[in-house]
């Protein structure tokens, strides 16, 4: 067990939070969540005593070993994968490297070999001989093949270390696993394997993470940070934000009896739990939603902006015909060949490839910033596309560094009813309110480029959307709104998005690139990546491409 107690941290005269405490249990997986600067990180590392907390302590049991996700992908360069891996249990490690070096040593004496041998019983009750093949099997099973594993990290790419680091954290079940932003580049695929392992894991995880659909796979419980408190709620993060916007109702509702309150949130916490013990969901795991005291609970003071895709006339018949589409990178290396697709109404298609240039390359094009190297595209009369690339920094370098938010956002106005009164308006439901819009564009934070790039595409008003990862930098608010406008607009849209539940419930069809050609199936996201014929037909278009 890992308790939190009187817990609290201040940066000169800010407070992220006070008075913290709380035990976190054996058998439970825990959802940190709160808005972007709450302190969910920071509190991870004060967690694993990489920080030092201003007031109050963390205490682990004894005889625990704690495993923390390493985020530094460059850490161990030089050094084997597989190696990298057994170093996720330090203790195993150490003792492997000194017996070892004992062997090696041609001046040892008997007394170095009482002790190496002492260490070998050591290391065998540690299970250490298993050690190699252990490893080995988390990294197939992470989607790392066997080539690599006797390879040094320099050779592989950045998705490929966040597998070998993830790898590492898992090794050797630790008692407590600190998993920051874990699904950050992983495939679909790996997703799905961690969220089925973590959800049947016998020791205690603690998660921060943007994906909501991970949160409701793997949590049975959610650490809420927020009025510079850390509080604890049993249930995963759709129950957690659906029994919040009930709270916010009941607020809004003055006039409403505290017993009937109290009466709608029992019936909707028992529908909650019997919905939850049918589904794949963690919290199947538990009963101890019907123990939740919702007189502690306060609706979040988070804020969601207003997103809204709302074209200026709807896509025609002909929207967008593309054939024999090739691209080249920089190196000369195909990303992408002979790539044929022609939308049609209400298409909402999401784009994969195992290689994240490719995607970004057809976007391009699709976006008019680069030609292609063969094919063409042809787009219906109707239609004005509207980009949303993953790097935006050129909209807010030169001399647009120096325009106020105001400035900015007007630069982008489509009618003249569209004064400064409106962009107020306007940049207030998109969370810029007060003073913020005189800010400079120069000082905003990645996720405030993100909502300003949204709001550009809401003032033009297309009806065709090509978004590039447009959760990036976003918090849980930003991504639920984002979310709920993408499945609401009657634009089209081609889209790629690491967020699961985003490409699961907007996407009706998905089109997967490579080297070798290019998949198209009318069918949901879950479908694509479960179903055994497309797993088939994937397998061959990139054994293809590798071979």
């Amino acid at each position: 067990m890992l308790t939190v107690s009187n817990l609290g941290l201040q940066f000169g005269k800010r407070i992220l939070f006070e008075t913290v405490n709380l035990k976190f249990t054996r058998g439970n997986c825990y959802g940190v969540i709160g808005a972007n600067g709450a302190g969910k990180s920071t509190f991870l590392k004060i967690i694993s005593q990489e920080l030092d907390p201003t007031t109050g302590s963390v205490t682990l049991d004894k005889g625990n070993r704690m495993a923390v996700l390493r985020q530094d992908h460059f850490e161990f360069e030089e050094e084997i994968v597989l190696e990298v891996v057994m170093q996720g249990h330090q203790e195993l490690w150490s003792l492997r490297k000194e017996k070892d070096a004992i062997y090696e040593d041609p001046n040892a004496t008997d007394e170095d070999f009482m002790r190496a041998a002492d260490m070998e019983a050591k290391f065998g009750e540690m299970d250490g001989y298993n050690a190699e093949s252990d490893a080995a099997e988390l990294l197939s099973l992470l989607g790392l093949p066997e080539a690599y594993h006797w390879q040094p990290m320099s050779s592989l790419n950045g998705a490929q270390k966040v597998k070998v680091l993830l790898a590492q954290a898992l090794f050797g079940n630790p008692d407590i696993l600190l998993l920051d932003e874990p699904t950050n580049d992983l495939d679909p695929e790996s997703v799905n394997w961690l969220s089925n392992f973590l959800a049947g894991y016998k020791n205690t995880v603690i998660v921060v993470s943007h994906d909501r659909y991970f949160l409701d796979m793997v949590c049975t419980h959610i650490v809420d940070i927020d009025f510079k408190k850390v509080r604890l709620f049993s249930g995963n993060y759709s129950f957690w934000y659906q029994a919040n916007e009930l709270m916010r109702r009941q607020m809004a509702d003055r006039n409403k009896k505290a017993e009937a309150k109290k009466k709608e949130l029992q019936d909707f916490i028992s529908r909650f739990s019997a919905n939850a013990s049918k589904s794949k969901q963690a919290t199947s795991r538990k009963k101890a939603l019907e123990k939740l005291d919702f007189e502690k609970m306060e609706p979040s003071s988070r804020r969601y902006p207003y997103i809204n895709f709302t074209p200026e006339r709807g896509p025609g018949g002909q929207i967008l015909h593309v054939e024999n589409l090739s691209q080249h990178g920089p190196d000369g290396r195909i990303l992408f060949k002979d790539i044929n697709f022609t939308f049609g109404t209400g298409d909402k298609i999401a784009v994969l490839s195992q290689d994240p240039a490719a995607i970004t390359a057809l976007f391009d094009i699709l976006g008019g910033e680069t030609k292609p190297k063969m094919g063409m595209i042809e787009w219906g009369q109707t239609i004005i596309p509207s980009y949303l690339p993953t790097d935006n920094e050129k909209y807010f370098h030169g001399e647009k560094q120096n325009y106020s938010l105001i400035e900015w956002l007007s630069e982008f106005k489509t009618s003249d009813e569209q004064d400064e009164q409106f962009i107020r308006g306007f940049l207030g439901r998109m969370l810029f309110s007060g003073e913020e819009v005189f800010k400079k564009v120069s000082v905003l934070s990645g996720g405030e480029k993100v909502r300003c790039m949204l709001s550009r595409m809401m003032f033009a008003q297309t009806n065709f959307l090509i978004m590039n990862e447009p959760t990036n930098h976003l918090d849980l608010e930003s991504i639920q709104a984002l979310n709920q406008a993408m499945e609401d607009t009657v634009a089209n849209i081609i889209f790629t998005s690491h967020d699961y539940q985003i490409t699961n419930s907007v996407a009706n069809r998905i089109i997967e690139i490579s080297p070798n050609g290019m998949i198209d199936r009318m069918i949901s996201f879950e479908d694509y990546i479960t179903r055994e014929d497309v797993k088939e037909q994937r397998k061959a278009l990139w054994e293809a491409v590798h071979v």
